[in-house]
């Protein structure tokens, strides 16, 4: 399968045989091969939309990469429900991070169409009413510091909370395809640990009814994920 294809092109060195060129990874072909097809078995197994945020850090990018390739192996005659990605855009970004931005979300819309892939790109905004500005100049909110982050939540967990809000009342339920890891921190360790599982792969979400969630790379070090972007094409 071309999944399986572009896992062992991507784990063979110079010489072409298939190790992992950082010492420190862990990562391993059946490792890889079995978080693809693990992936893709989730997929298949029932019709509930997924939901990918993607920010372009390692962890998103990396989920990202991991579902395109997984459902590449797939038939395109069961490619029957969508994979959204969204991006958020807070509108107080460099114009560089814009540009990014909507490039990246015109080359994964363009990417899917051409390969007959059901990935969506989506950019998320703020409500007028709680952006940036409206807060700092028309509220007088103080510049966002440490003790007192409101622009997270106001510019970023609420547009995406929105989306996928309206995923849900569209469809009952969706699942959130995410690359948190243990190895990011003791807090994030903590939250997968003591998640409400549902089956072997799924959480429920902790705030948004009728929300899922899947972490194929919870697992994963750091290295591992450095050694994944590093080699895939």
């Amino acid at each position: 399968p071309p999944a399986r294809k572009a896992s062992k092109k991507c784990m063979q060195n110079q010489n072409g045989d298939s190790q992992i060129p950082p010492a420190t990874s862990k990562l391993t072909k059946a490792t890889l091969d079995a978080c693809l097809d693990l992936i893709g078995k989730q997929y298949l197994s029932d019709g509930r939309p997924w939901v990918i945020g993607y920010s372009g850090g390692k962890d998103s990018t990396c989920i990202l990469q991991l579902a395109w390739h997984a459902l590449t192996a797939l038939p395109r005659e069961k490619l029957n429900k969508p994979v959204y990605i969204i991006t958020s855009d807070t509108l107080v970004e460099t114009p560089a991070v814009e540009t990014h931005l909507a490039r990246t979300t015109s080359q994964i819309a363009d990417a899917a169409k051409a390969q007959g892939l059901p990935f969506e790109a989506h950019q998320v905004t703020p409500l007028t009413d709680e952006s940036f500005w409206v807060n700092l100049i028309g509220r007088g909110y103080p510049v966002p510091y440490t003790r007192f982050r409101w622009c997270t939540e106001k510019l970023k967990i609420r547009p995406v909370t929105k989306f996928i809000s309206d995923k849900v009342a569209e469809y009952g339920e969706v699942v959130l395809l995410l690359g948190s890891r243990r190895a990011e921190s003791a807090t994030r360790a903590q939250v997968l640990n003591n998640r409400d599982k549902v089956g072997n792969c799924l959480g429920r979400h902790k705030d948004l009814a009728n929300a899922y969630v899947f972490t194929p790379i919870e697992d994963w070090s750091t290295n591992d994920v450095w050694t994944y972007l590093t080699s895939v094409k």
